[in-house]
């Protein structure tokens, strides 16, 4: 079993290409998510500004 999830694990000797392109497009994702978070905090504190003039 724990040889199975291995083999699974190393991708054929191709883990390092796999797991780091995993990595990396998840950092992508929360960074683009906190990016959005933010700039959705901006623009209502910039929307409700506007509104008050």
């Amino acid at each position: 079993m724990l040889n199975q999830i291995m083999q699974l694990l190393s991708m054929g000797g191709y883990e390092a290409y796999v797991w780091s392109t995993y990595g990396l497009a998840f950092i992508i994702l929360v960074g683009n998510s906190f990016a959005v978070i933010r700039r959705k905090r901006l623009t209502r504190k910039k929307l409700q500004q506007w509104l008050v003039q």
